[in-house]
């Protein structure tokens, strides 16, 4: 499995959000507090987008290593500040490549897009959502991953006309329709809303003044957490947090 994080808020810096918290994604790639038998540690690279008031497509670094072993983050994550961040630490499904465009976040125009879990029976599973992508589509991945399908199936959704959460849910259920037992647990964000999906794992919504935070985890013990229910779908923006059901759509 995966750990990964998304805000939306006054602009803070980098380093706030993913680096200094007791409980912050760092300390996540290493020592992750709930994993849920889906390995031991985050070492399979990383991946931070965030907005800037220059472009409303996002920013994007991702790394083939460990985030602890990254000796620019500290310096760029102090001097970045932003509103609106989406950020993932990678544990990598064995038989899958670890390499840089494998890690979370992926990008396209304004979106950006994180898998936290696995997709069973990859890739003979999924074979027939597959072959429903342009050929294009599938041409064009980021890399030969599960993630990386999902998040082209996505984007086709989105392209038709979707609405973001309506196409999370319907992704989310096709795919474990396919692959039964998949981890499904997602996060999509423009830089104004975030779109996430608890699927066989975590995912917790911190709500502090004037931001709110959707993650893997709680990155400190601030009582405000609370947890998505398995099988739920969670809409945030700046003024709302909506929690239904999936399948309840």
């Amino acid at each position: 499995m995966c750990r990964h994080i998304a805000y939306l808020g006054e602009p803070i810096r980098l380093a706030e959000l993913l680096l200094t918290p007791a409980n912050s994604l760092l300390r996540q790639s290493w020592s992750p507090r709930d994993m849920r038998g889906g390995g031991t540690v985050n070492a399979d690279g990383f991946g931070i987008g965030w907005y800037t008031e220059s472009s409303p497509e996002p920013a994007l670094l991702r790394r083939a290593v460990p985030m602890w072993t990254d000796t620019a983050l500290p310096r760029l994550a102090e001097e970045v500040r932003s509103g609106a961040v989406l950020a993932a630490v990678r544990s990598a499904t064995v038989g899958m490549p670890v390499v840089e465009t494998a890690a979370a976040p992926f990008a396209a125009g304004r979106w950006l897009f994180s898998h936290n879990g696995v997709v069973r029976g990859w890739p003979s599973s999924v074979a027939a959502l597959a072959s429903t992508l342009p050929v294009e589509a599938l041409l064009t991945m980021d890399a030969p991953t599960d993630a990386a399908l999902l998040w082209a199936l996505l984007r086709h959704r989105l392209a038709a006309g979707d609405k973001p959460a309506d196409a999370m849910a319907a992704l989310v259920a096709e795919v474990e329709a396919a692959a039964p037992g998949s981890r499904l647990n997602l996060l999509l964000t423009d830089g104004t809303v975030v779109v996430g999906t608890s699927w066989t794992h975590s995912l917790w919504v911190g709500e502090r003044g004037s931001s709110v935070v959707v993650a893997s985890e709680p990155y400190d013990d601030d009582p405000g957490w609370r947890e998505v229910p398995d099988r739920h779908l969670v809409v945030t923006t700046l003024s709302t947090v909506d929690i239904t059901r999936i399948g309840d759509r």
